[in-house]
C-alpha cells in the first residue's frame, strides 16, 4: 500500500462530480490548516489536520494546494512545425487565407503522415514532460493530424502506449478528431468524407478501444452545421462523448448545435451568438475557451464574462497545436482569463480543474479536492492563489502529484 500525507496546506478546491455553472463556479471550498492523504492513488481523507496520525507527512507550511490542472482541449501528438506560418500571420494574414494556400491543418498532416510512432511518441512525452511541471495531470489529446485510416490510427495508439506506461506524469484523455479539415483525397467531397468516417473510423476506433470521445471543425469552409450534426449523432449512437469545435472563426450556430446535441463540450466560441450562450447556459454543455489561440492569433477573446454571467459552465484550455497556438502555458491561461476576460482567480482555477474534467467526461474521477477521487494535485509555491495570474506567465506550481506519485518538483 502506497500512502503520501500533506499536512499544514491550504486547501482550495472547487466540490462536486458534474461541472459547476454561473457564480457556483467561484465558490471554493477552503480549509486553510488542511490535511490531505492518498492511499494507493486516491484521496483517503481531505479535512483539517489530524493528530496522532502515524503516518509520515509532507508539511505544505501554509502553501496552496490545488486540484490537478486538467487541460481539456489541445492538438498534443502532431509532427512536424510551422513557425514560418506564425510569421505569415504576424504580417497580417489571416488563418483561413494561410488554410487556401496549402498552410494549416494539411501542413501539419504531411507530416504527421510521415513522422514514425516512436518519433511522436517522443515528442508527446516532451510536451507533457512540461505541462507536467505546470501542475498538468490530465490532458485532453485529439487525432485530426492524419485525416486517413493509418494515420489518424498512429496518432491514437501513440496516445495509447503513453497511458499505458505505469509511470506517467499525466493521463491523456483520447478524443478522435478525424474531421479536423478535409484531406486532399477528398477534395470538394465533404459529405463523402464524413460518410467514411462514420462507415469506416468510428467503428475501427471503437473496436480498438482508441478513443473516448468524438470532435469536430464546424466552421465555414470546413464542415457545416448539418454535416456536424450527422457525424456526432452517430458517434454519440456509438458511444463516443461528443465534442464540437464552434464559432471560432466566424459565427456558424455551433453553440446551438452543442446544446441541441448534448455534447459534452463547444470549444472556442470566440464568435458564438447571444443565442448560442443562451442555449449552452440551460444545457450541461461546457463552454472551453481558449485564450491563448485568441492572443496568438491577435483575436477579441471568446465573451467568458458574459458566458459564466449567463449561467454557462465555462471550463478554459490550452489548444497547444502546432499552428495556431504553439503553447502549453497554464501560467500564461490564467493570466489573460484573469486580466482580460475578466474572470476571478476563483472561477479561473474551477475553469481548470472540475470544469475541466466535465467537458472530456471525467468530472466523476477527478477536478476536485475530495475523497474517492484520484489522487491528483498541485502545489503552489506561495500561501495565496492569487499568485497564479499575479506570476504573469511564471510557473507558481512547486510540486505536481498524480495518482498520489510526486511527478514534479520544482524546488528551486
Amino acid at each position: 500500500m502506497s500512502t503520501l500525507r500533506i499536512i499544514h496546506a491550504n486547501i482550495l478546491t472547487p466540490k462536486g462530480r458534474k461541472a459547476l455553472h454561473g457564480k457556483a463556479m467561484n465558490e471554493l471550498h477552503h480549509i486553510p490548516d488542511g490535511e490531505i492523504t492518498i492511499v494507493d492513488g486516491t484521496i483517503d481523507y481531505v479535512g483539517p489536520v489530524r493528530e496522532n496520525v502515524d503516518i509520515t507527512a509532507i508539511d505544505a507550511q501554509g502553501r496552496v494546494v490545488l486540484p490537478g490542472f486538467v487541460d481539456s482541449h489541445t492538438h498534443l501528438v502532431f509532427g512536424g512545425f510551422r513557425p514560418e506560418e506564425f510569421m505569415w500571420r504576424m504580417r497580417g494574414d489571416s488563418y483561413m487565407s494561410i488554410m487556401e494556400r496549402g498552410g494549416g491543418i494539411v501542413n501539419t498532416m504531411k507530416s504527421t503522415r510521415e513522422a514514425s510512432t516512436e518519433q511522436l511518441v517522443e515528442k508527446t512525452r516532451h510536451f507533457i514532460d512540461i505541462m507536467s511541471r505546470m501542475g498538468v495531470t490530465t490532458v485532453e489529446a485529439k487525432s485530426g493530424y492524419g485525416l486517413d485510416r493509418e494515420a489518424e490510427l498512429k496518432q491514437l495508439r501513440v496516445m495509447a502506449e503513453i497511458n499505458d506506461d505505469p509511470e506517467r506524469n499525466v493521463d491523456i484523455a483520447t478524443t478522435y478528431l478525424g474531421a479536423h479539415a478535409l484531406p486532399p483525397e477528398y477534395a470538394g467531397r465533404h459529405d463523402e468524407y464524413i460518410d467514411f468516417i462514420i462507415r469506416e473510423m468510428l467503428p475501427e476506433v471503437k473496436k480498438q478501444n482508441l478513443a473516448e470521445n468524438c470532435d469536430i471543425f464546424c466552421e465555414r469552409g470546413v464542415f457545416t452545421v448539418e454535416q456536424s450534426r450527422r457525424l456526432l449523432k452517430a458517434a454519440a449512437d456509438m458511444g463516443y462523448g461528443i465534442k464540437i469545435h464552434a464559432d471560432e472563426i466566424v459565427t456558424t450556430g455551433g453553440a446551438e448545435l452543442s446544446a441541441k446535441l448534448n455534447a459534452l463540450s463547444a470549444d472556442h466560441l470566440l464568435h458564438a451568438s447571444d443565442e448560442g450562450i443562451k442555449a449552452m447556459a440551460h444545457s450541461d454543455v461546457v463552454a472551453t475557451l481558449l485564450p491563448l489561440t485568441a492572443f496568438t492569433l491577435r483575436e477579441p477573446y471568446a465573451r467568458g464574462r458574459e458566458m459564466i454571467d449567463a449561467g454557462c459552465a465555462v471550463a478554459l484550455a490550452t489548444d497547444l497545436n502546432p499552428g495556431s497556438c504553439c503553447s502549453g502555458s497554464i501560467p500564461l491561461t490564467f493570466a489573460l482569463a484573469c486580466i482580460y476576460m475578466n474572470f476571478s482567480v476563483e472561477e479561473a482555477i474551477t475553469a481548470l480543474t472540475l470544469n475541466g474534467a466535465a467537458a472530456i467526461g471525467r468530472a466523476e474521477y477527478i477536478g476536485s479536492l475530495e475523497p474517492g477521487k484520484l489522487g491528483d494535485l498541485v502545489m503552489l509555491d506561495s500561501d495565496t492563489h492569487y499568485t497564479l495570474p499575479y506570476y504573469t506567465g511564471m510557473n507558481s506550481v512547486i510540486m505536481t502529484v498524480k495518482r498520489g506519485r510526486i511527478v514534479s518538483y520544482n524546488n528551486n
